[in-house]
């Protein structure tokens, strides 16, 4: 994912600080699965509860999907929504701001193989493309 001011032709505009990228693995489960493409904007301010898109903080070539739970000293407590998933802050304490990219603003679910009845196919429709919203104020960082 190129990052905000390295996009073909210039410019910083609000368009050009979206992208759209697919989610490989389950530690976001059941908000996101493997195989969602994300819409995510660049440079966005990050608010507790937002899904967000981040450098992982000893793998820096790696990027990851986590949900930003707390500002803390030194960064963001992030954590997967997939508690038995792990790769998250309880695993590499907080993350520094720096690593932290863009926060995620949609998510679109490709539709199933095989998914060919009338049922099965305006169930997928009404729930493809969704906003990804912040988390319930009760979650916190542990």
């Amino acid at each position: 994912m190129p990052e905000p001011g390295r996009w073909p032709g210039g410019g910083q505009g609000a368009l050009r600080s979206l992208r759209v990228v697919e989610v490989t693995g389950p530690s976001m489960v059941p908000t996101l699965y493997h195989g969602d493409l994300l819409l995510v904007q660049y440079g966005a301010r990050v608010r507790a509860g937002d899904v967000v898109i981040l450098r992982h903080p000893f793998q820096q070539d790696l990027l990851v999907v986590k949900r930003a739970t707390e500002r803390r000293a030194g960064g963001w407590w992030v954590r997967g929504d997939n508690t038995f998933a792990g790769g998250d802050s309880t695993d590499y304490g907080t993350v520094p701001e720096e690593l932290v990219l863009a926060v995620v603003r949609a998510r679109y679910r490709p539709p199933a193989r095989g998914q060919t009845s009338v049922a099965a196919v305006l169930g997928w429709a009404a729930s493809a493309v969704r906003p990804v919203r912040s988390a319930s104020s009760r979650l916190r960082a542990r």
